[in-house]
């Protein structure tokens, strides 16, 4: 039998069109999507929020508004826990499973955004952002994976991309917040504040729901495995899953006991997914995407749109776009596949960072808006346009369905790092660079890398789609160790180098 016969492949899918639909609207499968994404939406309210909430700390703390150190640290200390978090948050999963990680998740982001919303002076605020960070971090890492293990290959990247959305509706909601207590007393205390209230909905509502079925079998809890897999899948095809779990598990039986972060490397396939999914992460920050999210009123401003309100309302425009362009991609993942659809969605990201530039280049210093401006805005709302529907759902999902079970949270984790180092980096630089060598070259040096990116992806990134996790193993065998390469001689080589 060949992948494109197999039961989850593409061939299977064409055979059979009605069962993503079906799977689509189980609601046992979306209750589980969207109580897990409510993760995703704590990621996307907390990058989004400290852009408005700052400017009212500013207000209240006189040493904050004189340093510019300061206000850096605020903004980026979350990024620093996020880091930590997500690095934590892969060993996390493995050893103590996907809904207790959540839990952790949603106690330690509770904890840090009522330290927020208390704090007496900025370095109190500076501790509950990293607090924030740390939680947001293992929910970057744990809502994928639980997603992901939890939902039918024909349909696994739409739902893996629902807590994409999540995401960008949580960056939406940010600046809806950052709006409605513009007039009310203790402003940006509120606006970090409310963030709990997910973050306490998600803890109860995830006592309700399952274990991840994949981690419970691999921890041989069968019996708990199949009820919840039973409530997933029709009988004929529940036997399917279960006989792909049993050689999954004899493989990963026959391998070390323990994985260690050292152990990615040591695998020549693990290694090859690790450096596609890593790639990816790191392309979808160094792209540019939140140098467009955290600094968009100011890119409008350096534009010619010097009112601080229009400014606010076309960002706020830019973030509806994202949300709405990740509805899309939620639809485009498992139609388009996640190869085609990242291609794409670099393609247009090129050359909307080109219409910026030039739009920049042609803008006369100190001139009020002009068709130059709107060229700019048109060119950021093109740059949302392309990149919401593929480089924004693709990574976190390629990264969620290509790693084996026992190194997928330990993978994950490190890929999501990676991400979170990457959107430091992107965060501390863009504005330095900007003011060195101009915001035009700022622009074409990220359509420089976007190009790298097409050529990344191209190259080391296989089609997902459709596959069951087996079948994306064997992906990386066939790379690592030719075509003719086949699972049983994999259990005798599968530490070499």
């Amino acid at each position: 039998m060949t992948l494109e016969t197999l039961p989850g492949s593409s061939g299977y899918l064409d055979l059979f069109p009605d069962r993503r639909m079906s799977y689509f609207s189980n609601p046992y499968v979306l209750r589980l999507t969207v109580i897990a994404g409510i993760g995703g939406l704590l990621f996307g309210y907390d990058t989004g929020v400290i852009s408005g909430a700052l400017l009212y700390i500013k207000d209240d703390f006189e040493v904050v508004n004189q340093s510019s150190f300061l206000q850096e640290t605020i903004v980026s200390m979350a990024l620093v826990g996020a880091i930590i978090g997500a690095a934590s948050g892969g060993w996390i999963n493995d050893a103590y499973g996907r809904k207790k990680a959540t839990l952790l998740a949603d106690v330690v982001f509770t904890a840090g955004a009522v330290v927020m919303a208390a704090a007496p002076d900025p370095y109190v605020l500076i501790l509950g952002r990293f607090f924030v960070g740390l939680g947001v971090g293992i929910a970057s890492v744990t809502a994928p994976v639980y997603i992901a293990e939890a939902s039918p290959s024909e349909v696994r990247g739409g739902l893996v991309s629902t807590n994409v959305l999540m995401i960008t509706g949580g960056q939406f909601l940010s600046y809806l917040v950052n709006l409605a207590f513009t007039e009310v007393r203790g402003t940006w205390r509120w606006m970090l504040g409310v963030s709990a209230i997910p973050a306490v909905i998600q803890f109860f509502l995830m006592l309700c729901m399952p274990e991840s079925p994949r981690w419970l079998f691999m921890k041989n809890e069968k019996d708990k495995a199949i009820v919840v897999l039973s409530r997933i899948y029709d009988i004929a095809r529940l036997e399917d899953e279960v006989d792909h779990l049993s050689a999954a598990e004899e493989e990963e039986r026959q391998r070390k006991k323990t994985v260690r972060y050292l152990d990615v490397f040591r695998t020549k396939e693990i290694r090859l997914a690790f450096l596609a999914g890593a790639g990816l992460q790191a392309f979808q920050q160094f792209t540019g995407i939140n140098t467009v999210m955290y600094y968009s009123p100011t890119i409008v401003q350096m534009a010619g749109f010097n009112s601080n309100k229009l400014a606010l309302l076309l960002s706020l425009i830019v973030a509806a776009m994202n949300a709405a362009g990740t509805i899309v991609g939620i639809y485009l993942i498992d139609h388009f596949g996640r190869k085609k659809l990242a291609l794409s969605s670099l393609s247009g990201v090129i050359v909307s960072l080109v219409i910026l530039a030039g739009a920049f280049f042609a803008k006369t210093p100190g001139s009020s808006n002009g068709i130059y401006g709107w060229l700019a805005v048109i060119g950021l709302a093109l740059y949302i346009a392309f990149f919401a529907p593929g480089m924004g759902p693709v990574p976190w999902t390629v990264n969620s369905e290509i790693y084996p079970e026992q190194y997928r949270g330990i993978c994950g984790g490190m890929s999501a790092t990676v991400n979170w180092i990457s959107n430091l980096i992107v965060a501390q630089t863009f504005l330095t660079i900007a003011e060195t060598v101009g915001t035009g070259v700022t622009f074409l040096i990220l359509a420089g890398i976007a190009l790298l990116a097409i050529v990344f992806v191209t190259v080391y990134v296989p089609e997902t789609k459709g596959l069951t996790f087996v079948e994306v193993e064997q992906i990386w065998k066939e790379r690592a160790y030719g075509s003719g390469y086949n699972t049983g001689s994999l259990l005798e080589q599968g530490n070499e180098p």
